[in-house]
Order: C-alpha cells, then structure tokens, then sequence
C-alpha cells in the first residue's frame, strides 16, 4: 500500500485483510497525521518515501519490498467483507505458481439496498517474481501479462474523503514543466477537469483524445459519455446527443450512453425518444467483459424514467407497470416506492 494522511481510513482497510495476508507493507508519502502510527499496529514494514508526484514510482517502490510469492495491493478507502475475505483465504490456499495474475472486481457505488450499483475490474494480485510494474505518474495502472485468471472475489470501495484537486493539480504541473503525455493521460487529465467542474477544458482534452484515435476502446466509451456529460452541464443538447451516437463506432449501444440520450430529450421534454432510447437500455446486453458496468443503466434506472415519461404523457397504467419493473430490481428505491404509493392512490386502491 502507498499511504497519506489516511488516519480514518487505514485501520479498517488493514483489519479487513491483516488475517489473511503473510505480511503488510506500508510506504507513507508523507503523512502528517497518525497513519504511521496506526500502521505500527498491524505491521513493523513501514517504509518512507520522498513524494515526487509521480504515484507509479511510489507504487513500484512498494512492491520493490515485497517478499512473498504473490503482492495484492490496495488503497487505504479499500475493504474486504467478511464473504470475500473468505474467497480471498481459499484463493490463497489453492493459488497455483503457474498463475501471473488474478483479477477482482471493485465495487465503487451502491443502491439503496447495499448491492453494487458501478463496479470495475482490476488486476489485483500478481506473481513477485514476473516484477510487473506500474505505469503512469497519475492513474497509474498496473501492466501484466501471461495466465492472467479473473476471480468473483470484490474489493469494496469506502470512500470517506471530499474530491480534491490534487491530481489536477500535478497534471497542470506536468504540462507546464512539457511532461509528455500519453493518450490514457490526456483522458484522466479529462476527467480530473470535468470533477472540477472546468467543462470547457474537459470538453478539449476529450475531443484531443478521442481524435488523436490511439486509446483503449473502453477508455473511447467512457469518454464520450464523459464529454456528453460536459456539453449537458453546458446545455449544449445537440453536442451532447452527437458524442453519445459516436460511442457507438466503438462498440454496441451500452445502457449507459442509451440512459444519457434518454435523459438528454427527457430535458428537452421530447418525451417519445427519451422513450426510445430508456426502452433500449432495458434491452441491450450488459458487456459483461467490460471494465466498467454501471448496472443501474440496465435494470431499475431505465424503467424508473419510463414510468415518469409515460406518466408526463398521461398514461398511467404502462407508467406503473414500468415502476413495478423496476421495483423487481430495486425494491427499496425511496422514488419506486413513493411511485407505488402515489399510483394506489391514482387508482383508488
């Protein structure tokens, strides 16, 4: 683990795997706070290093002091539950040296009723001797290769911290110092504009990116959901529905882009192709092989927002039809139910 200040978040993140790992490794960036502290609690291999903002080096000097055969790594707002804790302890036990690396989901958000609403895929545990290393000064990704086995097992993702600026912040010092940029920097510099709200920048580096044609396909996706995101803040509604279509060059209409353009004439009040397009996200296949699935834009979100457009549209049958749908994914939704509620009285039940 690579760590900063992370006093609220570190001691859960370290009791949730200190049980099944062989040892723990800590590489402090400079903490003014208890990490440290804290960290002495579960292990003795605390390490410094002087912060040079380039996050890949750090975590390449993390795994520099590995010892075991296999190094899985983790971020501080990191935890295991108490059923993947278990997958990971059988993972352990029947792990073959023939493996390079195994992949785990990531699960960032959740609905209402704790099941993962936007999960990823990382590669997370990897074999010590193959010394595969971190690419990237931010966004940092680890490269790998050989036998590489996916598992079912979830790191779950607590975020406790407000977004900050600090990673657009060395990005900003990296253009100015006339640090090359590959094309994945251009699309996390992207996204680190769009979360600070600096659309017009966001919207450059996005177009920049997606012309210069040399990122990952999914990256390509993401980005221009990203960039429609931008135009709608914007309320450029033209731009916004042009880069959604464009996703598709890429790959097959995911529910995803199919909720944006549902919700782009929704704000339009154009209620029959936001039908359109809600009614398509329903369809579509989830791309189970994708990195990056929001299952909200397959299952219960569609339905949900065909409920209010046939409801604005006055039929109000098939618009309780569509929140009973959606309720058979989501039941606890506070919207659904509150739709179940104000369709009983709308029907004199």
């Amino acid at each position: 683990m690579i760590v900063k200040n992370e006093e609220q978040s570190l001691p859960k993140c370290l009791e949730s795997v200190k049980d099944v790992v062989d040892e723990i490794i800590i590489i402090d960036t400079g903490s003014t706070d208890r990490t440290k502290e804290l960290a002495k609690t579960f292990t003795d291999k605390i390490y410094d290093f002087e912060w040079i903002n380039d996050f890949g080096a750090a975590r390449n000097y993390s795994f520099s002091k590995a010892t075991k055969d296999f190094i899985l790594w983790l971020d501080a707002d990191d935890v295991f539950t108490d059923e993947n804790r278990e997958k990971l302890r059988t993972l352990k036990k029947t792990l073959s040296l023939d493996i390079d690396a195994v992949s785990m989901l990531y699960h960032l958000t959740f609905n209402e009723d704790g099941s993962p609403s936007f999960s990823s895929r990382r590669n997370r545990l990897v074999k010590r001797e193959n010394n595969f290393k971190w690419i990237g000064f931010v966004h940092e990704y680890l490269e790998v290769a050989g036998n590489i086995i996916p598992s079912d097992i979830a790191v779950v993702h607590q975020k406790e911290r407000h977004a900050s600026n600090r990673n657009l912040l060395i990005y900003e010092k990296a253009l100015e110092s006339g640090q090359p940029f590959s094309p994945r920097d251009k699309y996390y510099y992207a996204n680190e504009c769009n979360d600070n709200r600096k659309y017009e920048k966001a919207i450059y580096w996005y177009q920049y990116f997606l012309e210069e044609g040399l990122g990952w396909s999914e990256d390509n996706i993401q980005a221009c959901g990203k960039l429609a995101d931008c135009y709608l803040n914007l309320k450029r509604y033209p731009e916004a529905m042009d880069i959604c279509q464009k996703s598709f060059l890429y790959d097959a209409p995911r529910g995803e882009i199919c909720c944006r353009l549902g919700f782009l004439y929704l704000e339009q009040n154009d209620l029959v192709k936001a039908i359109s397009w809600y009614k398509l996200a329903t369809v579509v296949e989830i791309p189970e092989k994708s990195p990056f699935i929001n299952r909200s834009c397959y299952t219960w979100l569609p339905n949900l927002q065909l409920c209010l457009c046939y409801s604005r549209l006055g039929h109000q049958e098939i618009a309780r039809s569509y929140n009973e749908k959606a309720a058979e994914f989501l039941p606890n939704n506070s919207q659904i139910q509150y739709n179940q509620e104000f369709f009983k009285r709308y029907f004199g039940e």
